[in-house]
C-alpha cells in the first residue's frame, strides 16, 4: 500500500510502508510505545459514520462526519497528522511527542513521520492505494 498526495504541483508518495489500524486495540494503541517509525511509514485510521451514542454527542450531532481526536500520550516522537473527508484533506497538524493533541472532522486519519506532510495543504487530495 502507498499514501499518495495530489496537489496542483503534481503527485508525490508520502509513504510506501502503510498499516491500517483495525479493531479496538490497534485503533486505541496507534503509535504509542514505539521508539520510532521509518521515514516512509504511515498509519491509517478509517472510521464509519457516527451512529448510536456517538451520533448524539454534542460535537457530532447533526453531522455525517464526526470530530476525531488524536493524542500523543506515550508517543515518543513528533508526527504529522492528516484529517480527511473522503480523499480531501480538511486539517493538517504536526503534533509534538507526549503532549500533542489535535482534532478535526474526518472519516480517515493518516499519521506520518514529522515533515512528511510539510507540502500537504487543506483541500489537497491524499489517496491510500494498493
Amino acid at each position: 500500500m502507498r499514501v499518495v498526495h495530489e496537489s496542483a504541483d503534481g503527485e508525490a508518495v508520502l509513504a510506501s510502508d502503510v498499516d491500517v489500524a483495525e479493531g479496538f486495540v490497534q485503533t486505541s494503541k496507534g503509535l504509542m510505545f514505539r521508539s520510532s517509525i521509518p521515514d516512509d511509514y504511515a498509519l491509517v485510521f478509517e472510521f464509519d459514520p457516527p451512529s448510536g451514542l456517538e451520533a448524539k454527542l454534542p460535537f457530532t450531532r447533526d453531522d455525517a462526519v464526526a470530530r476525531r481526536f488524536i493524542h500523543m500520550l506515550f508517543v515518543r516522537f513528533p508526527i504529522d497528522v492528516l484529517w480527511l473527508q473522503g480523499e480531501e484533506v480538511v486539517h493538517v497538524k504536526t503534533l509534538r511527542s507526549w503532549l500533542g493533541v489535535g482534532m478535526g472532522k474526518a472519516d480517515r486519519i493518516i499519521e506520518l513521520p514529522k515533515g512528511a506532510a510539510e507540502d500537504v495543504d487543506v483541500g489537497d487530495v491524499v489517496r491510500v492505494t494498493e
